[in-house]
């Protein structure tokens, strides 16, 4: 992994740089193209969640997460197509797993795009179950657990 990433606490100026992460992710084409398709991480999103994004020494977006408290509930996560396979998801998982515990939690639920199960499996995460299709999402999702406590 490169020296200089650094977590930090995403602000709304993040708001179209996480946007465009997360449109243009590999991940989500073809069938999985319309989870995506429109879709905006917005300011006051940002601003009223957990929100935090790896970057490298020039500021350059590498990834992300936002944990939404209230929910106990791993709502994002995304690494940028290049800066996979360097271990950045793995940092922003135990730096998710850090704050989800300083906040009180003692598990965050994950409900997962197929693909990523794996993933999330090999960062801690446990298989809970299987979430069915609903509304423009046609395909069960994984369903897991990091727990934190």
């Amino acid at each position: 992994m490169p020296d200089d990433i650094t977590i930090r606490r995403a602000t709304a100026d993040d708001s179209k740089r996480l946007t465009r992460l997360v449109r243009a992710s590999r991940a989500y084409q073809g069938d999985y193209a319309a989870m995506v398709a429109g879709y905006q991480v917005g300011g006051s999103y940002i601003e009223h969640h957990l929100v935090f994004v790896a970057v490298d020494a020039s500021d350059r977006v590498l990834g992300f997460y936002a944990l939404l408290v209230d929910e106990a509930e791993l709502d994002l996560a995304f690494v940028a197509d290049g800066a996979q396979g360097l271990g950045i998801g793995r940092l922003l998982m135990r730096h998710m797993t850090e704050q989800a515990r300083a906040a009180g939690l003692h598990a965050v639920r994950v409900v997962s795009h197929p693909p990523s199960e794996e993933f999330y499996l090999r960062t801690g995460a446990v298989r809970t179950g299987t979430v069915p299709p609903t509304g423009h999402i046609h395909w069960d999702r994984p369903e897991l657990r990091y727990d934190v406590a």
